[in-house]
């Protein structure tokens, strides 16, 4: 049983409460000029360098939180998570996206058995179907190859998935594997989203893939049973087997719903949504548009941080290095955002998926003794990719709040160009800005340089920034399959290192229920008075309101909607 007493209770959490004055004494500009301190806050592993020198801390600040991980018991808890203990205590389970990347003859147990061949099961049945999909041995219906796949999730269903494909649709090796293919994912239940996907899309040549663990997420499955109409509606119900699959566990109601039960593939409820893109959720759909081959670098690049995690002491661990200085920005300085600005257009969706990994983790307000925290945990986490980022919110970044940045950057482009007379390449001209933006922050710009400058008085106060905005840099060598998966790992740990500080339960969502019942009950209203005219009733005086202008200016829309999804 793990100790009830709350970490801030704790010696070397006030004695980095305390150790906030020593900081708040130094400025950015001044710690840099320390060389060897620079040098301790670098660290390599596998081509990946991490620079967090630009960290408002020191030496003596990361002996403190090292302190602080051992009375968290760090070790011992991601000892056992990699042991299959039930550290999930709300939910009673496992956590063990790891085992989802784990080589063949690796032993991960939980409840005493090993997993990792159930979890080989499951791949080998991917490879074997994607391979018929693509090599065009399975057709459709009217016996065309299915060369357009609409992957069918929500959230964590989606999210990961989504950031993978975005990553992979410009390396050289996925393009020759994906070349005649096309991935969609289809996510948010309003029809505009069913209507982008289909757009242009032919039902003979598409495959669906409905992603549910229980099959019965609302917003997926009106999702799916759109788009089984859309099937359907122009091949005939038969057709729905050849033309949709399923990544669930209840074989029940997959069957119920119309896909051949030997057409889904399953996944654990040791898996939690939001960790789940290297099992079937996200495996399957990609192995779908670049081949089994490509993904399994992909998974393989996740398992050497997964390595690295589990056996490499704090002082060199970069996903610990990264929870620790979280937590030291968040709980001690209290910057309560954090900025993920990949400097690749490639990884566009890799913040938005770590939106979720994060806030949806540690957005908690109770220890997992169920105790009610005396401080905050969790970021707000949002991002751009580089340089579109620096000319939408960077202002606020460099002269409003503070807001500690990850700066992540790739040595090697996926897609160099260079062009005749200009004086470096594009990929160059993008790098410039990833070297340069985190020391913009770090020193700033004070009154005494713009004086020598000759700036006008009354503008200095404008022209003035106050530096000592902290920030740390990643670098990867390139941005292939594996790299993929070593930058998705780093982040899942580095969240799970975290929650494991503050003493919260990074893997489970309550939060997310209260709005679904309070949608249940408002889908209930809106069938009664549509169908049966019956008044709005158990709503507060603005809800009623509001419902009752809906309803009166949509009812003319007419209720056979997915009759015109063929025609769209």
């Amino acid at each position: 049983m793990a100790s009830s007493v709350l970490i801030s209770d704790t010696e070397p959490w006030k004695d980095l409460k305390a150790h906030v004055a020593d900081i708040n004494k130094t400025h950015l500009r001044d710690l840099m000029n320390d060389v060897k301190r620079s040098q301790l806050m670098t660290n390599e592993f596998d081509g990946i360098l991490l620079d967090y020198s630009r960290q408002r801390a020191t030496p003596e600040t990361l002996e403190k939180l090292f302190k602080l991980a051992e009375a968290a018991s760090l070790k011992e808890k991601i000892n056992r998570m990699f042991g299959g203990e039930h550290i999930n205590s709300t939910e009673n389970r496992s956590v063990l996206h790891v085992a989802l990347r784990a080589p063949r003859d690796a032993v991960i147990q939980s409840d005493g058995k090993n997993v990792v061949p159930d979890v080989w099961e499951v791949l080998d049945k991917i490879q074997k179907f994607s391979e018929s999909i693509r090599s065009g041995s399975w057709v459709g219906a009217t016996g065309k190859a299915l060369k357009d796949v609409i992957a069918v999730g929500i959230g964590g269903s989606f999210l990961g998935p989504l950031f993978v494909h975005t990553a992979l649709q410009t390396d050289p090796e996925a393009i020759e594997t994906a070349r005649g293919r096309q991935l969609h994912f289809l996510a948010n239940v309003d029809p505009i989203d069913v209507a982008r996907n289909i757009a242009g899309l032919n039902p003979e040549t598409t495959l669906v893939v409905v992603v549910s663990k229980t099959f019965t997420t609302a917003e997926t499955m009106l999702n799916a049973r759109t788009l089984r109409e859309w099937i359907s509606s122009s091949l005939g119900p038969d057709a729905v087997a050849k033309h949709m699959v399923a990544v669930s566990t209840n074989l029940t109601l997959v069957e119920k719903f119309g896909i051949d039960p030997n057409n889904a593939f399953a996944f654990w409820d040791w898996v939690g949504g939001r960790y789940s893109v290297c099992s079937a959720v996200g495996v399957l759909p990609l192995s779908l548009q670049y081949g089994f081959s490509v993904v399994e670098k992909f998974l393989k690049g996740a398992s050497s941080i997964d390595q690295h995690f589990y056996s490499t002491p704090f002082e060199k661990n970069i996903p610990v290095l990264l929870g620790l200085l979280s937590v030291w920005n968040v709980s001690f300085l209290g910057y309560p955002a954090r900025a993920i600005l990949p400097y690749s257009q490639a990884l566009e969706k890799f913040a938005p998926h770590i939106q979720q990994v994060s806030m949806e983790s540690n957005g908690k307000g109770v220890s997992i003794e169920g105790v009610i925290l005396p401080f905050e945990t969790g970021e707000i986490d949002f991002g751009e990719p580089g340089t579109n980022g620096q000319h939408s919110f960077y202002q606020l970044i460099h002269q409003g709040r503070v807001i500690p940045c990850d700066f992540i950057g790739v040595v090697k482009s996926q897609q160099p160009v260079y062009l005749k007379g200009e004086v470096v390449s594009n990929h160059d001209e993008l790098m410039s800005n990833f070297f340069a933006q985190p020391d913009a922050l770090a020193y700033g710009k004070h009154p005494e340089q713009l004086q020598k400058e000759n700036v006008p008085e009354h503008l200095i106060p404008h022209k003035t920034f106050s530096g000592n905005r902290p920030s740390l840099s990643i670098l990867f060598p390139s941005l292939n399959a594996y790299n993929i998966g070593q930058l998705l790992a780093i982040y899942e740990h580095r969240v799970a290192v975290q929650g494991f500080l503050w003493g919260i339960n990074s893997f489970d969502q309550w939060g997310v229920e209260l709005g679904k019942s309070l949608a249940t009950q408002v889908r209930k209203q809106l069938n009664a008075s549509r169908t049966k005219g019956q008044p709005i009733e158990g709503f507060n005086y603005s809800t009623t309101t509001l419902l009752k202008k809906y309803l009166e200016a949509s009812s003319d829309i007419p209720a056979d909607l997915p009759t015109l999804l063929p025609r769209i």
